[in-house]
């Protein structure tokens, strides 16, 4: 199968990869651009884990402002390198996490943030909720009311706004890979006028 010019944009405009990636991922999967789609995200993947170590010092503070002025958001997304910070790949993704903050209002950034004195008080809320269930079942009614319980409070377990089939986490990955450098969502804070 030839592989023409036309493809590897096609591919490129919905992925973000590289051209040569694009080109080597169409010419692998024999022109299936379905399968080139999987094979881009599966090596953006390793290469995202690969970056996860490297200390992020760049990066920028930016403010989402809801429409209406009553609700706000500044949020502190760090990366490797001012050059990456300037980048409009690393700016749109600053701007989305922005406003899935201000729509989703996460508590925390990731599971471990969570105190385990929280998720134990969550468990036993559930156990008492499944009570008259049958023994076997309890454990996965709770452990699935758990992981609902984290894609409402954790900012990385949620899913994206704009796309509800992409978790935050999964579109941090998939910005990694495409600029190339770690991007660490660090801290943010969420303002509605009116509330302590």
């Amino acid at each position: 199968m030839v592989v023409t010019a036309e493809m590897v944009q096609k591919l490129r405009k919905k992925t973000g990869a590289g051209i040569m990636d694009c080109k080597k991922a169409l010419t692998t999967s024999g022109g299936d651009f379905d399968k080139a789609v999987r094979l881009l995200r599966e090596q953006g993947i390793s290469v995202a884990s690969k970056r996860t170590g490297r200390i992020t010092k760049e990066g920028i503070i930016a403010s989402y402002i809801h429409p209406g002025s009553k609700l706000g958001v500044l949020v502190e997304i760090n990366c490797e390198t001012d050059f990456v910070a300037r980048t409009e790949e690393f700016q749109g993704f600053v701007k989305n996490i922005a406003m899935q903050i201000a729509a989703a209002n996460p508590l925390v950034i990731k599971k471990e943030d969570i105190s385990a004195e929280i998720v134990e008080r969550e468990k036993q809320i559930y156990k008492k909720q499944a009570q008259g269930k049958p023994e076997r079942a309890i454990q996965r009614i709770i452990d699935g009311r758990l992981e609902k319980f984290f894609q409402e409070v954790c900012l990385s377990e949620q899913p994206f706004i704009k796309d509800p089939n992409t978790f935050v986490k999964d579109l941090l990955t998939q910005t990694i890979a495409n600029v190339g450098e770690n991007i660490s969502i660090r801290r943010f804070v969420r303002y509605r006028l009116g509330e302590e």
